[in-house]
């Protein structure tokens, strides 16, 4: 197949420029504010705090992004430009580092609206993959995270990499992180469920699916494998994500399934919103 040609400026106003993958972030914020505020009367939310979630999330996801792509693959030129860790217009923002900004961000707004931990995080969890998903998409257009070569009939030659076909890992992405999570997430919260287990269930299929696309994407160039002539450093990343995802399923079975939890998903002695 031939890769699409698709510019990755969407609008272009003058020296102004408007990029998918940045519109893509859009589509994920907005996506996950209109569905919040669908749910937010499921853990006692007025429908305008769901803006403020969104705005905290936001923030972790850009500050934790980058900080963890500066950290986890670009540690050498952070270390010699410690300033090049401000320049996000340089590209580099990593899932892992998103993932622990947005989690530091929903302990944060938990406690400024008493309500429990892990009630807060099954709330988010199906709201993620939207995001994710218009994420690898904007990655597809912006010629990224090329995969290994390869001679299935979708396979495709990348911009600036020859003509072999390769595997087109972004959209192995959208369609595993983004429609197939996003709909078994949604499905599996559309009852009340045991407090964790819709946390636990997105770190470990989020876990699972990365992990497996890992064998078909390449390495980043400058790090290559990490062990073994197969490990990437996503897999790296990705591993405990499916060792806590487990270890969450399985505390949730000792956890109630209503919503008496404070602050980490402690019983609260008045069986309301922790205090």
């Amino acid at each position: 197949m031939d890769y699409p040609n698709i510019d990755p400026v969407a609008i272009s106003l003058g020296p102004l420029q408007i990029h998918w993958y940045g519109l893509m972030y859009v589509v994920g914020f907005v996506a996950a504010w209109w569905l919040g505020r669908r749910r937010a009367h499921r853990i006692g939310l007025s429908q305008d705090a769901i803006g403020d979630l969104v705005f905290y999330a936001a923030l972790g996801v850009v500050a934790g992004g980058r900080l963890g792509y500066a950290l986890f693959y670009g540690i050498e030129r952070l270390v010699a430009d410690p300033l090049w860790l401000f320049m996000v217009w340089d590209g580099g923002m990593s899932f892992h580092g998103g993932l622990l900004g947005v989690l530091v961000a929903a302990l944060l707004f938990a406690r400024r609206h008493r309500l429990g931990y892990f009630q807060l995080t099954d709330f988010i969890a199906p709201l993620v993959p939207i995001g994710l998903g218009a994420g690898r998409i904007g990655n597809f257009i912006n010629h990224e995270l090329p995969g290994r070569v390869s001679e299935l009939p979708w396979a495709m030659p990348f911009p600036h990499m020859g003509p072999e076909p390769r595997h087109p890992s972004a959209l192995y992405e959208f369609a595993l992180e983004g429609v197939v999570l996003f709909v078994l997430l949604w499905w599996l919260s559309a009852e009340p469920r045991r407090r964790g287990m819709i946390s636990g269930m997105f770190m470990l299929l989020y876990g699972v699916f990365r992990f497996a696309v890992e064998f078909v994407r390449l390495p980043d160039e400058h790090l290559g494998f990490i062990a073994f002539g197969w490990v990437t450093m996503g897999m790296l990343l990705t591993a405990p994500m499916i060792a806590v995802g487990v270890a969450l399923v399985a505390w949730s079975r000792r956890q109630p399934v209503d919503g008496s939890l404070g602050h980490w998903g402690v019983p609260s002695r008045d069986h309301g919103r922790a205090s």
